[in-house]
């Protein structure tokens, strides 16, 4: 099964996760003016505007932030902020009013932000609104506001699927973990206000993990937890034709993973008043039908003498997590994107992400066509490995590319993977493909 292979790109995509939220600090190139503030509600600010400034503004918004420091200025964004003021374009960013999940308050308070920086710096010609994870989904927010004086949008690793998709595709993974690794264990799904409600539940799940990659009926039954988790298959290294090899190295992924979205829905739930996920009337048998991995998990099954049909059966049948009707009317309300776009958005993605799924995309896109809106949406992807782990001239890229729709009325052709791909190389490396997500099989509705 090749394990050793497993653990090395498992421990790749976590050091991917972690450069990707620090970042090093970039140099200053140009010479730029400093300007800070905060709103009533706490948030604070800061701007970055060139001695040269173009007119065009960037407003940078910052992805979910664990504990108490919450700057105005994000370090992981902080190369592309420099390489954006080296070219003439003002960067504009703030904390939000809370740390955590922050949609309660993220889009005003990033349009505040916006407002402020232009009452001292003059109105800029136009606004892009940029954002990473979670501040990719609050960009695709702004990008919905019809008062949020942006002129178009950059999601990168955009949590645009939404909050209740996040929370129930988590959910799902969770709860088929329990129920088929660990059936008598009684630990709670969800609810869990602190880190250390959910520490029973994290270690169960991770026990059970552990004990399934001795056996070939646990491995097959974490690759259907992995196929709920949309765990990537594409994996750098892997043979996707040895399903016990593939398998190995989901595995791991799952075990680096689940326990640890666990740990942060507290943060979401705190901000909700309620935890939104549910699996009550949840059909897992039409799930797995819906996912790019369900030959992946028959052969498993079939492998190791088990009865796929029996345990979706099983899961489809004790599903009864209800969720809770203030926290879904929040989520729904501050978290999820209704498609209903006023300006051009350029979502990007990387392959393989295990904190925000590639499968995302396709969820987004299907809201936005039904908005009636797929003119003003395009979507390009990056062959790497890691969240958010997109180069500066991948970003500029991006920006380039909306700046081309800004000025020509039309996408044209910026915004193909060839297009891109060029244009990043130009300013130093790019890796821009043609790729089409699968589908998200997690989207419902309660």
């Amino acid at each position: 099964m090749r394990l050793t292979r497993s653990l090395t790109l498992a421990a790749s995509l976590c050091a991917g996760l972690v450069a990707s939220s620090l970042g090093p600090a970039a140099a200053a190139d140009t010479a730029s003016t400093t300007l800070t503030g905060s709103l009533p509600n706490g948030t604070t600010w800061q701007a970055e505007v060139p001695e040269n400034w173009d007119g065009t503004t960037v407003l940078f918004s910052h992805g979910f932030r664990m504990g108490s420091e919450n700057p105005a200025w994000d370090t992981g964004f902080a190369p592309t902020a420099q390489a954006l003021v080296d070219r003439g374009t003002a960067v504009v960013a703030s904390s939000y009013a809370t740390t955590g999940w922050a949609l309660g308050t993220a889009v005003q308070d990033q349009i505040d932000a916006l407002t402020a920086f232009e009452a001292e710096a003059g109105d800029s010609e136009r606004v892009i609104a940029m954002g990473r994870s979670m501040g990719g989904l609050v960009t695709s927010l702004i990008a919905e506001r019809p008062d949020a004086g942006v002129d178009a949008a950059v999601s990168t690793c955009g949590l645009v699927g939404g909050g209740v998709a996040l929370n129930n595709y988590q959910l799902d993974a969770a709860y088929a973990a329990v129920r088929l690794l660990a059936p008598d264990a009684d630990v709670p799904l969800v609810g869990f206000t602190s880190p250390d409600e959910s520490q029973a539940t994290v270690d169960t799940i991770a026990k059970a993990l552990d004990e399934a990659a001795g056996s070939a009926q646990g491995r097959a039954r974490v690759a259907l937890v992995a196929a709920l988790l949309n765990t990537p298959t594409e994996l750098p290294g892997v043979d996707q034709d040895d399903p016990e090899e593939l398998a190995a190295a989901q595995a791991e992924l799952v075990r680096t993973t689940l326990p640890e979205v666990i740990r942060r829905r507290s943060a979401i739930v705190n901000a909700a008043g309620g935890d939104s996920g549910w699996t009550a009337g949840v059909d897992y048998q039409q799930l797995l039908r819906r996912s790019a991995q369900q030959d992946q998990v028959q052969a498993l099954y079939r492998g190791a003498g088990l009865d796929l049909g029996a345990d979706l059966r099983r899961l489809t049948r004790t599903a009864d997590i209800e969720p809770d009707a203030d926290g879904l009317r929040w989520m729904s309300r501050t978290s999820v994107p209704t498609g209903d776009l006023q300006v051009p958005v350029l979502a990007t993605h990387t392959l393989v992400d295990v904190l925000a799924p590639v499968e995302y995309h396709e969820e987004y896109a299907e809201t936005v066509r039904e908005a009636g809106n797929s003119s003003l949406l395009r979507q390009a992807y990056v062959d790497a490995v890691g969240h958010c782990v997109f180069s500066v001239a991948e970003d500029l890229a991006a920006v380039e590319a909306v700046e081309h729709r800004l000025d020509t009325g039309r996408w044209g052709i910026a915004a193909t993977a060839e297009a891109l791909d060029a244009a990043a190389e130009r300013h130093g490396e790019g890796r821009y493909v043609r790729f089409r997500p699968a589908e998200f099989v997690n989207d419902r509705t309660w």
